[in-house]
């Protein structure tokens, strides 16, 4: 049809943390949604799944974003800019986009992660 009914999943070393609504009939989302989560300093990765909600089969996943300990390692004031989905199934072709911020702040509570996703496309 030439649209999407996206969402996203993040994971954390693949356990499943947050899932934001569906934003119906989009291929440019905007959730305008915010987390906070506890991450663990052993902890490996950070994934962003995009999937496509459907209503009559199982979702489709569109692609994925990874953030690894090197990545953070590399830019330790933070990164910002348009990363690739990257496949999940290697039979299937993905396109699109994300725009992530990812900040590391220190404060009272010790060291912390903010990853924001912009926007997508």
């Amino acid at each position: 049809t030439g649209s999407s009914d996206p969402y996203c999943i993040v994971k954390i070393d693949n356990e499943a943390i947050v899932r934001t609504a569906t934003v119906w009939k989009m291929l440019s989302p905007f959730w305008g949604e915010e987390y906070e989560v506890h991450l663990q300093p052993t902890f490996h990765s950070i994934s962003i799944y995009v999937m496509d909600e459907d209503a009559l089969s199982r979702d489709d996943v569109i692609g994925k974003v990874c953030i690894t300990r090197a990545m953070l390692a590399e830019h330790p004031k933070g990164y910002s800019g348009w990363v690739s989905l990257s496949e999940v199934d290697p039979d299937e072709e993905v396109q699109g986009e994300i725009h992530l911020r990812v900040e590391l702040l220190e404060g009272e509570g010790g060291r912390r992660l903010r990853c924001t996703v912009l926007e997508a496309r």
